[in-house]
């Protein structure tokens, strides 16, 4: 008698792959199509297989492990998300013993430096950082590296530092992809602009970069006629987009590179622009059904902050209890949301994301 196949032998076997194969979908490793791990993940849904990491990390002697977790909280559209695929991961496993030591900075750039420099002294295994101030970041981030405690970026990058990894979706391409959009949307000749959040954060620079390169190439004679810092503030970037309307009253499109959009579809609102301006935005979230629904957002590229997050934590914990190597980087595929498949995405559900205590009562002291 055969004897009955389960858990990855079974999907191995219903997605006609190798074991290799279903492993790397499982703990999402690189090496296999788009497609082919979204098939073995549904697989694994269906028949309801989970991986045994309780089992692996004993097997390794490195449970007890403790992860330090430095990601902003402002603006929340898209750092809430981000912390639910943190925290999604850190409740599957509190069971195989894995604490997270949680260390919230207010805003991208804002006392990150003094978070990592308290995680590292606080003797943590391991760090999932945002870096939003990478100069300061960098010889922290050596630091820790040198006292092998490797650092996992989350979102924006800390590219000159030893960081062991970096989880994104890769900020030039996303940039490169708005810039496409945006030269097919607009006629030939036309003037456009981008609404970053600050330059000093690589993934706005880098995504100003990839629009500024790529836009021309597919709007002949187009124009890049301004770059407006709004540095997350949304007083300020309605403020800097109303003055920019108002001094280029041709203004073709806008490029939004942060989740930091509905201030600018207030001033495109306020300046009777709705519509009339191409807006493509960043990312997604409930309030901004409303605005794809009236035609302000024309498009938005969509960076999965739910699943950098699970990522994120998976490299780390995989690296601490099972000694998997890190991939240098792991960059997520941008996904372009328009408002014929708005509704296929999880943040049109508007989840609320349950923060421990220990992450909403940091949070709030950086706020005093």
């Amino acid at each position: 008698m055969t004897r009955k196949r389960r858990g990855i032998h079974l999907i191995a076997e219903m997605a006609q792959v190798s074991i290799g194969t279903v492993d790397r979908a499982l703990h999402g490793r690189n090496g296999i199509s788009h497609a082919t791990r979204e098939r073995i993940l549904q697989i694994a849904r269906e028949i309801g297989y989970t991986p045994n990491l309780a089992a692996r990390a004993l097997s390794a002697g490195k449970a007890g492990v403790r992860i330090g977790v430095c990601i902003p909280r402002e603006i929340h559209f898209f750092y809430d998300q981000l912390w639910g695929g943190v925290l999604e991961e850190a409740r599957r496993l509190e069971h195989m013993g894995v604490a997270f030591e949680f260390r919230p900075v207010r805003n991208l750039g804002e006392g990150d430096t003094e978070a990592l420099r308290e995680l590292i002294e606080d003797g943590v295994d391991g760090v999932i950082l945002t870096a939003g101030n990478p100069d300061g970041l960098t010889p922290l981030v050596n630091e820790a590296e040198g006292r092998n405690i490797p650092v996992v970026c989350v979102s924006t990058d800390a590219p000159e530092s030893l960081r062991s990894s970096i989880v994104c979706v890769e900020p030039r391409l996303n940039g490169q992809l708005a810039g496409e959009l945006m030269g097919k949307f607009v006629p030939a000749g036309s003037k456009v602009a981008v609404v970053a959040g600050m330059l000093t954060a690589m993934d706005h620079l880098s995504k100003t970069e990839g629009f500024s390169v790529t836009f021309p190439k597919h709007c002949h004679g187009g124009q890049i006629v301004g770059v407006i810092e709004g540095h997350e503030d949304e007083d300020e970037s309605f403020q800097k987009t109303f003055d920019l309307l108002g001094r280029v009253p041709d203004l073709a499109g806008l490029y939004v590179n942060t989740v930091n959009c509905l201030p600018v579809c207030r001033a495109l609102g306020a300046r009777q622009l709705a519509g009339r301006v191409k807006l493509i935005t960043t990312d997604l979230f409930a309030e901004m059904a409303t605005y794809f629904a009236k035609g302000t957002i024309t498009a938005s590229i969509y960076q999965q902050p739910h699943r950098q997050g699970q990522l994120a934590v998976r490299l780390l914990a995989d690296n601490l209890t099972a000694n998997q190597p890190f991939p240098p980087t792991v960059h997520l595929s941008p996904g372009v949301v328009m408002s014929s498949n708005l509704h296929l995405f999880r943040e049109m559900r508007r989840s609320e994301t349950k923060l421990p205590d220990v992450v909403r009562v940091a949070s709030l002291a950086t706020k005093v």
